[in-house]
């Protein structure tokens, strides 16, 4: 009978944890604004003709002028900022410390100001480290709030049902353990690895400032992270009164959490953008995925549709393209091979599966060409006959965990002409890539990564439908 309670205990406690109410201010998409000066931006790793790598960033150079110029205000919101390096080789850029430095000399600039850091519980390896750049930011008057993930459902039920009755209460120690670090020297403790495998996150990538000219927004796939300095990302920044949205579905994320509360100026004397033509909206969690899906839906005979994806598995986006193919959408598919993790070598899944089952349609489809670093941008574009397009951008992978409510993400949709500014950049970006130029060679042929293994398609297929996967 103890037997039968106990399992029953563990069954109702994953059910519920799967389906459970979201906290207030998640899974949420604002209307769209009009919007002035939005901008595509992008940082770039590529081989010469002759194997050297090289290496370029736009987007925290952009997010360290936005801090530099912000007057009372900075609210930003990233999974990783670490100098957690893993086993991956020297000659990073060090984007954590130059993040936290720019957010401490403006505070210090202007004492008056407010700034807050939210972020992931994988900094501190769930409480089982110090962060030293969390505590130089608390110390110079900046809280950090990491996210209380056990408000958010869980996307690996089978053992975070188990967790959840016996080993959330336990807590950590960051004084260290007696197991290895994954990702660093430090000893750690059981808990971080209990922890650990829950396989969730507050996966966002977002900064907002009030700048001399109004509300600035940055959204991007790019975390201020040592070892991820060299990978390929994507971003868009934006002025008005869709920098003001973004601001507010980022402050729901303390507010579950219960760390701090900060004042914020009034949001409703914003500026409002001119009349470009250019939209955008802000998305976040599955609002993303029913954007994507409509975007996709829609596309018709002649359009053209191009995706680059550092992870892409979730069933329902696949099957859609590949509806997608069918129908005359001229489809162009760029994905990291899921090869590269920070000096370890991984196994392929999920990309090498689903490109199985999309070149076997028809589908044109290209690698990253990456050598140590991760093709990591997630940017869907949607470019109709008559000149219309669509872009969607941000923090989210294409799989369960990412789009159908489990991690935090957050996107931004953008709608104009294709031949504004945001428009041309972003086609620029994705052409070049899957072109390449005679000294630049950003990508391969399908037959490179190919991998037509059942076994492993299937392992996938288990595995994105379970949640016992780290994507």
């Amino acid at each position: 009978m103890f037997i039968l309670g106990l399992f029953g205990l563990y069954f109702l406690t994953g059910a519920y944890h799967v389906y459970k109410p979201l906290p207030d201010g998640l899974d949420t998409v604002t209307p769209y604004r009009q919007a002035d000066q939005v901008e595509f931006l992008a940082d770039a790793t590529w081989l010469d003709a002759r194997g050297r790598q090289h290496s370029e960033h736009d987007i925290f150079d952009a997010a360290l002028d936005m801090i530099g110029q912000a007057e009372s205000l900075i609210v930003a919101d990233f999974f990783l900022l670490n100098r957690f390096a893993g086993k991956a080789d020297g000659g990073h850029r060090p984007l954590s410390g130059e993040l936290v430095e720019a957010l401490v000399e403006r505070r210090m600039a202007r004492p008056e100001m407010n700034a807050l850091l939210i972020t992931d519980p994988f900094n501190t390896l769930y409480g089982g480290v110090m962060q030293p750049l969390f505590s130089h930011l608390e110390a110079n008057g900046i809280p950090v709030v990491e996210t209380d993930l056990r408000r958010l459902r869980d996307s690996n039920p089978a053992w975070s049902a188990a967790w959840r009755i016996c080993c959330q209460w336990l807590g950590n120690s960051p004084r260290g353990g007696w197991l290895p670090n994954p990702v660093g020297e430090t000893p750690v403790t059981l808990r971080t690895y209990l922890a650990l495998l829950n396989f969730k996150a507050n996966h966002r990538k977002t900064l907002v400032t009030d700048g001399p000219d109004g509300w600035i927004g940055l959204v991007t796939s790019g975390n201020p992270h040592d070892a991820s300095s060299r990978h390929h990302n994507i971003a868009v920044r934006f002025r008005g009164q869709a920098a003001s949205d973004l601001l507010q579905t980022e402050l729901a994320v303390p507010a579950f959490s219960g760390d701090t509360t900060i004042s914020v100026p009034d949001l409703a004397q914003q500026n409002a953008g001119v009349g470009t033509g250019t939209e955008i909206r802000i998305l976040t969690e599955s609002r993303i995925r029913d954007a994507a899906l409509d975007m996709i839906n829609a596309a018709e005979d002649g359009d053209r549709l191009d995706l680059v994806m550092f992870y892409l598995s979730h069933r329902a986006v696949v099957k859609a393209l590949l509806g997608a193919q069918r129908r005359g959408v001229e489809l162009r598919i760029l994905l990291d091979p899921n090869r590269d993790a920070f000096g370890r070598e991984k196994n392929g899944i999920p990309n090498r599966q689903v490109a199985m089952e999309l070149h076997a349609a028809g589908v044109p489809l290209r690698w990253c060409n990456t050598a140590g670093e991760q093709c990591h941008a997630k940017m869907l574009l949607v470019r109709g006959r008559g000149g219309d397009a669509t872009l969607l951008a941000g923090s989210a992978n294409f799989t369960r965990r990412n789009l159908d409510n489990f991690n935090l993400e957050t996107n931004v949709q953008v709608r104009a002409h294709d031949e504004a500014p945001v428009m041309a950049d972003a086609m620029a970006f994705f052409d070049s890539r899957w072109h390449n130029e005679p000294d630049r060679i950003h990508s391969l042929p399908y037959a490179d990564y190919a991998d037509h293994s059942r076994l492993r398609y299937w392992r996938y297929r288990f595995m994105e439908a379970t949640g016992l996967s780290a994507f």
